[in-house]
């Protein structure tokens, strides 16, 4: 049974956010899509200042299994990237919730997180 901690939002595609109350938020993927796609071994990502659309791609989760696209949440500015990926992508599979995160965003409308699936929502999805 995946991990779906209550105080995240979620996408239909599997990712999460954490609104961080001050306009920023951490954005990575969820325990259930780390599991489904197995072993990651490479992180592809945007560049700091990049702006996403919501649902936009902003980059790749690659695993032994598969490659994947990553989706950004809501509309947002990247503010910085988790460079411990390069060398350790598998910080993703250990702690998806945790030093996993992939993305530090601002977002452009924070109003927009609610729209976003909460834990239980996204609970009946998987």
């Amino acid at each position: 049974m995946s991990t779906v901690p209550d105080d995240l939002r979620y996408t239909k595609e599997h990712e999460w956010l954490k609104p961080a109350g001050d306009g920023t938020a951490l954005v990575g993927i969820t325990d259930y899509a780390q599991e489904s796609l197995g072993d990651i071994v490479f992180v592809e990502l945007p560049k700091p200042g990049a702006k996403f659309a919501a649902g936009a791609s902003f980059g790749v989760v690659e695993s032994v299994k598969a490659a994947s696209d990553l989706y950004m949440p809501v509309a947002a500015e990247v503010l910085e990237v988790n460079s411990s990926l390069e060398s350790m992508p598998e910080l993703v599979n250990q702690i998806p919730y945790g030093g996993g995160w992939i993305l530090k965003v601002r977002l452009v409308d924070a109003k927009s997180v609610g729209q976003l699936l909460d834990a239980a929502a996204y609970r009946q999805l998987i």
